[in-house]
């Protein structure tokens, strides 16, 4: 069997890695080959090109990148038409992957597309997009399935990966003594893994740490840096800022960083997320560029009242969001102090948050494996 992926980014890469791996435990003499990142090719996937090749984000952000990704779509479209897979797996990255998707499925290739669009959060009409261009939609989230299924999509509820790795009891005073903050109450800071995400909430989450360091002596905060590229920019930053000496700066492993925090500060994505399956409560934000934000306004594209995945899967909207417009450092200050003063709503967003795992651990890996299988046959 041979399968064709394109995965956008570094989460994409994860899930494509978990993938190709349960699909070769199921069929050995597999072969892969597309756009990957790290993950992917360690598990044995041929890369065409990187999968940060597809990392860009907002509304006029991709603007600049359309010939690049106009000129690599067209070649993909020409390899696998003239030498077709059995199978085409396009993970997340919709914007690229749909106009591929439709373009190898009008040439008789069976499609899969690995996470959902959230057309339950904004541009509903894509529903229309995914009728043309796939064949199955793989979903991670428990409430998308039923939409796909009122539209005639083929679509199975996979589960969610990191909830397949994460959750259960977490060491706390573990992780903190791995970073050297045993005996201090700290605070995990994530200000995003894009260039551009970093840029912007960074400054403002080092002053907002500031402000909050000038009142508690006992406070340090650790921030796990996505790539090597983005510590020198966090380091500066927080420079800038007059708190580096209050922070940890580790390369990566957001996980024991958040496992050591008693609240996350982050920007609004993957990260929110693994926050919640670890039980810690969280502080969000989110913020792209003065332009993207007013289209956003104008043409009313944001269906949901929520941004984070973490509040549109409880009952109670449990993340506190700061958003566009209103992520300043008193703000994002505020929400953090209110979280570390009140240990008893702390105690209770853990509990809550503690039981994501129960929904979203189904062994995703495994179900996206043999429902790609399935198609390919």
């Amino acid at each position: 069997m041979r399968v064709a992926l394109v995965a956008g980014e570094a989460s994409g890469d994860l899930l494509g890695a978990g993938l190709i791996r349960e699909i070769r435990a199921r069929v050995p003499a597999a072969t892969f080959e597309g756009v990957a990142g790290p993950a992917m090719q360690a598990e044995g996937c041929e890369r065409i090109e990187e999968a940060e090749a597809l990392a860009v984000m907002g509304l006029i952000e991709p603007l600049r990148e359309i010939p690049r990704l106009l000129r690599l779509r067209r070649e993909l479209i020409d390899r696998w038409r003239q030498s077709p897979p059995d199978v085409f797996v396009g993970i997340d990255a919709p914007d690229f992957n749909f106009g591929l998707e439709k373009a190898l499925k009008a040439a008789g290739i069976p499609v899969v597309h690995y996470v959902g669009p959230s057309i339950w959060a904004w541009r509903a009409g894509r529903i229309r997009t995914v009728q043309k261009a796939v064949n199955r939609v793989l979903c991670i989230l428990p409430f998308e399935k039923p939409i796909y299924d009122e539209h005639g999509v083929d679509a199975v509820f996979v589960g969610h990966p990191k909830a397949d790795s994460l959750g259960g009891a977490v060491d706390t005073e573990v992780a903190r003594a791995k970073f050297d903050l045993t005996g201090h109450r700290v605070v995990a800071v994530l200000p995003g893994s894009r260039s551009n995400e970093v840029k912007r909430l960074g400054p403002i989450f080092a002053v907002a740490a500031a402000q909050l360091a000038a009142g508690d002596e006992n406070l340090r905060f650790v921030t796990p840096a996505a790539t090597p590229k983005l510590r020198p920019v966090i380091e500066q930053q927080l420079v800038d800022a007059g708190i580096r000496d209050r922070f940890r700066i580790v390369d990566g492993d957001s996980v024991a960083a958040i496992s050591a925090a008693d609240v996350v500060l982050l920007a609004s994505g993957t990260a929110a997320l693994e926050a919640a399956l670890l039980a810690k409560p969280i502080v969000a934000a989110y913020k792209v560029s003065e332009v993207s934000a007013r289209l956003f306004q104008l043409l009313r594209l944001i269906k949901t009242p929520y941004f984070t995945l973490p509040n549109l899967l409880t009952d109670e909207a449990l993340v506190p969001e700061l958003i566009q417009w209103a992520v300043t450092p008193d703000a994002v200050a505020k929400e953090v102090a209110a979280l570390l003063g009140d240990d008893e709503r702390r105690a209770m967003i853990s509990r809550e948050f503690a039981k994501l795992r129960t929904t979203l651990a189904l062994d995703a890996d495994q179900r996206a494996a043999e429902a790609v299988i399935e198609l390919a046959s």
